[in-house]
């Protein structure tokens, strides 16, 4: 599954989009220099979201949208369009539009 794809998903889980996660957990006192396991327990607490899911909005969360080009442009089931994560909403990924 791709990065962008657990943000999807966590989406429609949720009903959040990963800017508002980012918005949450920042009222909650979580960003750049906050240690995983704090975001996590409150992503399972609060959303029942699963370690996977739950690294997915760790990095949003701590490293902003940008990730590594790895698996960008690649086949495999990893793969990620761009190595920019969008983050308010898949209905308005422009990615996603056909």
């Amino acid at each position: 599954m791709s990065f962008q794809a657990y943000l999807d998903n966590i989406e429609t889980k949720t009903g959040l989009t990963p800017r508002q996660f980012i918005e949450l957990a920042s009222g909650k006192g979580f960003g750049p220099d906050t240690k995983a396991a704090p975001i996590l327990e409150w992503l399972k607490a609060d959303y029942d979201l699963s370690r996977g899911y739950g690294m997915a909005l760790v990095h949003v969360i701590t490293k902003g949208p940008q990730i590594s080009d790895k698996h960008v442009g690649s086949d495999g089931a990893h793969a990620d369009a761009s190595d920019t994560l969008w983050l308010d909403g898949k209905a308005s990924n422009p990615a996603s539009a056909g």
